[in-house]
Parts: C-alpha cells; structure tokens; sequence
C-alpha cells in the first residue's frame, strides 16, 4: 500500500490551497467549488497529496497553538536559506530559525499565515 493523501480541516480552504500552491510549489488535482471547498494538492514530484478542506461539521484545531512537533507538514527544500526567506517573505512566520542535525540534516520550522506548521527539510541523505 502507499499513502494516497492526508486532509487537514482548514478555516479558509481555498486561501490555504492557494497559498500552497503559490509559495510550496504543489499542484492542485482535484477541486470543487462549492463547500467543503475541497483541494487535492500533490508535491511537485506527483508521489504524494495533501487534502485541504473547510468541513464545518467538524472542528478546525487550533493549529496555531499546536505544538508544531505534534502535527507538521515536512517538505523537502533545495535551498532552505532561500525557501525561509522567500515563505517569511509570504507570510510565514520562522520558529527558532534553521536547525542542523548530527547527520547534517538542515531543518527550519514556520508557520503558514493560517498558523499551520510546515518544516522544510534538506536531508543529507535523501530519504525518499
């Protein structure tokens, strides 16, 4: 099996979906445009989707006082110094600036406008 998507229940979907586009990169797959406004978003490499939708039968959490290593969305960055600037420069705010692991990793945590985290990540050795 392999992961098709993972939602998260926005208060603004078609905003977020915008921005993410816009500032991440991603491509949106499917969309309606009616509520619950939801967008399929994939990566730039197409292997993987995130589902951003505004169900109001259901809670919105609180992203923005989450704890960012409780729930985040780590995306790869081929030039993080750059990538943080330019998403801070888009209404992303930084957490603490950029980390570096004992294997060389690079990793900077932000909040999307929305207060959503996303981490980006420049491996040392890639993962996937």
């Amino acid at each position: 099996m392999k992961i098709e998507h993972i939602a998260f229940n926005v208060a603004e979907p078609v905003s977020v979906a915008g921005w993410y586009v816009e500032h991440l990169g991603f491509a949106v797959k499917r969309k309606t445009t009616e509520p619950p406004y939801t967008h399929f978003l994939a990566d730039e490499g197409g292997n993987s989707m995130i589902e951003i939708y505004g169900n109001s039968e259901a809670p919105v959490p609180d992203y923005g006082n989450t704890n960012p290593f409780v729930l985040h969305l780590a995306v790869v960055s081929e030039d993080l110094d750059a990538d943080l600037k330019r998403l801070t420069n888009a209404g992303a705010t930084s957490l603490g600036g950029i980390q570096h692991t004992g294997n060389g990793d690079r990793l900077a945590m932000l909040r999307d406008p929305w207060g959503f985290a996303i981490q980006l990540v420049s491996r040392s050795d890639p993962m996937l």
